[in-house]
């Protein structure tokens, strides 16, 4: 493999953690401000188990950082860039999305 394919791997890896609607709610979540898992986990509707599974993974690919304090622990997101193509991506999607539903509308 050359470095190119390398650097493609790299990429699909760092957009395929953007291919799951729970990551992104999380993110979403995260996107303000640092959050205790607790504060997450009520925010999005899912098991702790669920959204720890998902935290782990934006966690070890470099996307949220993590602190304990006391029993709580809490992540923020630490990659700018993730939460602009995050944010480019979904408005530009709802913007499609409302724009066909617009045309339906008018025919």
């Amino acid at each position: 493999m050359d470095e190119t394919d390398a650097v493609y791997q790299q990429v699909a890896h760092y957009f395929g953690l953007l291919a799951d609607p729970t990551r992104l709610r999380i993110l979403s979540c995260l996107c303000g401000e640092e959050r205790p898992v607790r504060e997450v986990v009520e925010r999005v509707g899912l098991t702790q188990a669920n959204i720890s599974r998902h935290l782990n993974i934006l966690f070890r690919a470099g996307v949220v950082d993590r602190r304990r304090e006391g029993n709580s622990v809490f992540y923020r997101v630490i990659d700018p860039n993730f939460v602009d193509i995050c944010r480019t991506v979904s408005i530009t999607v709802a913007s499609r999305d409302l724009g066909e539903q617009m045309g339906l509308a008018m025919n």
